[in-house]
């Protein structure tokens, strides 16, 4: 069984096809027949389904992107949906108007050329963080973060990756990618310490299913799961406990280590390390950052410190930048450091640490 969520190709071809047009709102129906009428275009309406035949699609959108941002407002983009039919393709039937995407969507994809070629030819990398052992300075592991790889070469970071993702309901799509790619460039590097990979539970609708490709790429490159820390990011957006916690559950049952990221940032995080568990936390970088100088910082890391280690959990402090940061996490106590004191996240994994 295919998830459409998971494999979704969201492409505007050069080439003719029908345009579908609906809408629940019949105000916005009968808005967009004058629109495409007066365009030029011939349009065909039947019982609040319209029908546009354009022969060339991908020009279609382009020509006219600056007068369907301007005609139609935020609301109305998202609320008129479409659905391509080309020539020799998928047939419009009643389940097209559940794989139907709004106005908006058809937009972002000239808009956002660059994301959308990313996303739908896959060409993502991971870089590596190391993280340090504080009981021995050696390397224990290497988060992996996700670039994404632009046609020119150039790279597009995280922060603007999930951006756009969120706006294009894809995060189910990317973080899948940026698991298997995780994998893929962990094996291509030789990656034998511990991975960490970063996970948005919310992209997770049931762990056996979504996840059954992250597991098929883990045994075909031959990583122990015990190798593999599946890191829970954004947990403020979690608003269902007990799903996320079938979603551990199922990686604890595989082997898989858990980590629970920015521990310490509100309410939330401190209201999940007691319901999850985790095997380690990573204490958030705004309490690290400036430690050696502020005493309520301390007093806090020494805090979660105190009650991670009476539940038998690691501690990993991220964000470490001075070498005063790192004196005073560790006369309070810590497990694990991650920060660019060490090293910046790197294409090629850096293999050892200068001695601290």
């Amino acid at each position: 069984m295919a998830c459409n969520k998971c494999n979704e190709k969201i492409l505007l071809e050069a080439k003719a096809s029908k345009i579908y047009i609906l809408s629940e709102f019949d105000e916005l129906i009968e808005k967009c027949l004058v629109f495409f009428a007066k365009l030029g275009k011939k349009v065909f309406s039947d019982k609040g389904l319209i029908t546009i035949d354009s022969k060339n699609t991908k020009a279609f959108f382009s020509k006219n992107i600056n007068i369907l941002n301007t005609s139609f407002n935020d609301a109305e983009r998202n609320n008129i949906k479409i659905f391509i039919e080309y020539e020799n393709g998928s047939k419009f039937n009643y389940q097209s108007m559940l794989l139907a995407k709004p106005l908006q969507r058809f937009i972002n994809i000239i808009e956002d050329k660059e994301f959308f070629d990313i996303v739908n030819n896959e060409t993502l990398t991971s870089h590596f963080q190391p993280i340090i052992n504080m009981h021995d300075n050696s390397i224990y592991a290497y988060e992996a973060l996700v670039r994404g790889v632009k046609e020119d070469g150039k790279l597009m970071y995280p922060d603007v990756l999930f951006k756009k993702s969120k706006a294009n309901d894809l995060d189910f799509k990317l973080d899948k990618l940026c698991r298997e790619t995780a994998l893929k460039t962990a094996a291509i590097k030789k990656v034998t310490q511990k991975l960490f990979i970063n996970f948005i539970p919310t992209a997770i609708y049931d762990p056996e299913f979504c996840l059954s490709t992250t597991e098929k790429w883990a045994k075909q490159l031959d990583f122990d799961p015990a190798q593999i820390v599946f890191e829970v990011v954004e947990t403020e957006l979690v608003k269902d406990q007990e799903h996320l916690k079938n979603i551990l559950k199922y990686y604890r049952k595989q082997g898989y280590k858990i980590a629970l990221d920015d521990v310490g940032e509100g309410y939330s995080s401190l209201n999940m390390l007691i319901e999850l568990q985790p095997d380690i936390i990573k204490i958030d970088r705004n309490i690290i950052d400036g430690i050696d100088k502020n005493q309520l910082k301390q007093s806090v890391y020494k805090a979660l410190y105190n009650i991670a280690k009476e539940h038998n959990i690691e501690v990993l402090a991220e964000g470490i930048e001075t070498e005063d940061e790192l004196k005073m996490i560790k006369s309070i106590g810590v497990d694990y450091a991650q920060g660019y004191y060490f090293a910046k996240p790197s294409s090629e994994p850096l293999r050892k640490i200068a001695s601290l």
